[in-house]
């Protein structure tokens, strides 16, 4: 065997290298500037705060490791351009999202993260290149590219789905071992009922900050306490189901504490979720330690590149990356100008409450006066909402009447699409119901409504139905899936960089029918007074 090549000197590296470096630098900066608030603010991503540590230390260790390094070639070349096309695929769907959803969106942090980690992979290859030789392409180096994206908020749609089947499964177990216990309960989607209190798996509590932290900490083990492919492997396979596993013994240990009759909101909430993370990744560590060996064995030398090749290799391929690096900048920097929040101008603003009658013969009215907490997420302070209820010999019926507003240029178009009811409705415990017609043009006796959304929920076995209509700059704009990323671009693309239109959110709620609700004379005014706001 002869020694491995050596690391190419910084001092020593081609212009064009490092102006890729400096560019990555700068780009990876800039996203930890664009997830720094996530982390803040959503305990699920506390961990990305060491990110930026570890992401050196990770790098700093692939030097010291593997000596491995790619072959210039067509097959390498090829790769490159397939990472570097993505990269920017990618960044350019985020700039587009944030013209639609802006900056602060979940969706556009992952998208952001995602073309860092495909522009990183490039410059992974052309570094780790036989000609180039700053880095060798081993485990660690791929490790501290890959936990990047454990450091990204997951898209809402995603997120959604996540933790609604991480609740319905931690409180089904649950429930199933305070059976076993001969612990009374029963379980309403996930809330467990005991005999003296109730206890909600809520989202902080289904296990995606276990599951998240403890792959990422899996992950971080397996490229920096072990060495062997095998033990690698075991150390990332396990760290999903023990997180899950660990996860679900401090619920039903908040469970059994509830149901003794003690408070677990406060201290105790929070011990035993620091409890859980901390000794999950002890458990962890402590495995990397134990399968790691020393194996004594030399690691076999790549073979070295001629020299027309490699030097035909050592011009191209650093000028690619360099060349994409800065038209990745360039593109970033054109869509953070063109997605700033344009003015407001001094459009006045409609009084909601004379829209929704305040009186119904036969009916009783409550106004909502709690819908301010709601203003952060929507982005708005425009928000009304009455309900009408009366009993009838069929039952209680319900009728509530929801209006929110934004001036020209106060939230992006998707912003608003992202919060119908079938985006929010089901984290607050409703059940969605399969629809024939999600679309649909509701009649009134003198006429014919522009053409709106339609769904239907159940909690508790009790129905909603749900009809509303979101109007951009005068006219009823349609959306079908706010969830889905595809829609979100499809609104971007459509309506992203038009900032000048005001938005009106209207919605209507019953446990009854159109049919049986549509000749009320108030459902007649708010209608009528609709109309000249465009509908």
């Amino acid at each position: 065997m002869s020694n491995p090549p050596t690391l190419t000197p910084s001092a020593k590296l081609a212009p064009a290298v490092k102006l890729s470096l400096g560019l990555l630098a700068g780009l990876t900066l800039t996203l930890v500037l664009v997830l720094w608030p996530h982390w803040r603010q959503n305990p699920d991503l506390s961990h990305g705060y060491f990110m930026p540590v570890i992401f050196l230390v990770l790098l700093y260790e692939s030097r010291s490791g593997t000596p491995r390094f790619l072959p210039a070639g067509a097959a390498t070349t090829a790769v490159l351009a397939v990472l570097l096309v993505a990269g920017l695929l990618s960044l350019v769907a985020s700039g587009l999202y944030a013209a639609s959803l802006g900056w602060s969106h979940d969706l556009v942090a992952f998208t952001l993260t995602v073309s860092l980690v495909l522009l990183l992979g490039a410059g992974l290859v052309v570094l780790s290149s036989a000609p180039v030789r700053w880095v060798p392409c081993n485990w660690s180096a791929v490790v501290a590219i890959g936990l990047w994206l454990l450091c990204a908020p997951i898209p809402p749609g995603t997120y959604s789905h996540l933790t609604l089947s991480l609740q319905l499964m931690v409180s089904e177990n649950a429930l199933r071992a305070l059976h076993l216990l001969g612990v009374a309960a029963v379980r309403q989607g996930n809330i467990i009922e005991l005999a003296t209190t109730n206890v909600g798996i809520e989202e902080a509590c289904s296990g995606v900050r276990s599951l998240v932290s403890c792959v990422f900490a899996g992950l971080f083990f397996s490229a920096t306490l072990v060495r062997r492919p095998w033990a690698r492997a075991l150390i990332i396979v396990l760290s999903a189901p023990l997180a899950l596993v660990m996860n679900f013994l401090r619920s039903l240990t908040l469970t059994l504490l509830a149901n003794s009759g003690v408070s677990i909101a406060g201290a105790w909430h929070d011990f035993t979720g620091f409890a859980v993370l901390g000794l999950t990744a002890a458990i962890l560590a402590g495995l990397a330690l134990l399968l790691e060996r020393k194996s004594g064995l030399t690691q076999p030398v790549p073979a070295r590149p001629g020299p027309a090749q490699a030097t035909l290799r050592r011009v191209w391929m650093p000028l690619y990356l360099a060349g994409v690096l800065t038209a990745a900048a360039a593109l970033g920097l054109f869509f953070l100008v063109a997605t700033r929040p344009s003015p407001r101008p001094a459009v006045p603003v409609p009084n909601l409450f004379a829209v929704l009658p305040a009186k119904a013969a036969g009916w009783h009215v409550e106004t909502s006066a709690d819908l301010y907490q709601f203003s952060d997420t929507l982005q708005t302070d425009h928000l009304a909402q009455r309900t009408y209820s009366r009993m009838t010999a069929l039952g209680p019926e319900l009728v509530t009447l929801y209006l929110a507003y934004w001036r020209p240029g106060q939230a992006s178009v998707s912003l608003v699409a992202a919060h119908t009811p079938d985006a929010c409705w089901p984290g607050a415990g409703w059940e969605p119901l399969a629809v024939t017609t999600p679309r649909v043009q509701l009649r009134l006796d003198d006429r014919v409504l522009a053409e709106g959304e339609y769904r239907a929920f159940k909690s508790s076995l009790l129905p909603q139905n749900v009809w509303f209509w979101h109007i951009y700059d005068g006219h009823v704009i349609s959306h079908q899936n706010p969830n889905s990323p595809a829609e979100l671009l499809r609104l971007a693309l459509r309506y992203g960089f038009r900032r000048a239109g005001d938005q009106l959110f209207v919605r209507i709620s019953s446990n009854r029918s159109w049919e049986n609700i549509r000749h009320e004379p108030f459902i007649e005014s708010f209608f009528a007074h609709l109309q000249p706001l465009g509908l």
